[in-house]
């Protein structure tokens, strides 16, 4: 074995005994960033406020709505800037409903956005460590749950559908939010979608890593509510 496989294998078995112990603690961003180094520099796109990065957002979504698309990056030549690095300024968790396409509905391009997408928009471990490498190594500033009108994972859960497979590992992340909506007027199935919007937002703020971005007014986390008849994007929460 040569040199350079050793330190290889070394790097990756020190990342992942990193991983292991390290994340889900008080880590600094700046450790996270040392231990996923980007190999090249990428577009800073992402030097702006958490404020401003919503803002970004949602004023793209306006422009969906009102059919005024820029499309912005999505060209060869911003294929060729963001081929050697990202640098996303928003991340988006979100439902995996073919019907809410993050990159249109925000009106974003290439290496914008940073997108986790799980039926029922929900912040499991995976997605969640996702979340933690966008925010504190790619320097994402703004996370946005974002839940839609009608979800399928939402209804079933809402229903206590019984689902083969691993469906129902979706439906039992969904479950502990239902509390939330009961007895509330209104339409059910929208009051409890929203109610797991608020839950799945609170559940990544508990995360160390996201927790301390937060605390250092470094990022912020929101719920978004998409309307699939208008294109709309209501905040939640």
């Amino acid at each position: 074995m040569n040199n350079s496989s050793l330190t290889s294998k070394v790097s990756r078995r020190r990342m992942l005994q990193f991983g292991a112990g390290a994340v889900g603690t008080s880590v600094a961003a700046s450790t996270l960033g040392q231990v996923f180094a980007p190999t090249a520099p990428a577009i800073a796109q992402n030097s702006i406020t958490p404020d401003q990065a919503l803002r970004q957002l949602m004023e793209g979504n306006r422009r969906f709505v009102a059919q005024k698309r820029k499309s912005p990056n999505q060209d060869v030549v911003r294929l060729t800037e963001v081929a050697s690095g990202q640098k996303p300024f928003a991340a988006i968790l979100g439902c995996a409903d073919s019907r809410v396409p993050s990159e249109i509905v925000f009106d974003q391009g290439l290496g914008d956005l940073f997108v986790c997408r799980i039926a029922g928009n929900i912040a499991v471990t995976e997605e969640i460590g996702s979340l933690e490498f966008g925010a504190a190594v790619l320097g994402t500033k703004v996370i946005m749950v974002m839940g839609h009108e009608r979800c399928g994972a939402v209804d079933a859960a809402l229903k206590g559908a019984s689902v083969p497979g691993q469906i129902g590992s979706l439906l039992d992340a969904i479950r502990p939010s239902l509390a939330n909506a009961k007895n509330l007027p209104g339409d059910a199935l929208e009051n409890a979608a929203k109610a797991n919007i608020t839950y799945q937002v609170e559940k990544l703020k508990k995360s160390p890593v996201l927790a301390e971005l937060i605390t250092a007014g470094k990022l912020k986390i929101v719920g978004g509510y998409y309307d699939l008849d208008k294109g709309t994007v209501a905040l939640v929460g």
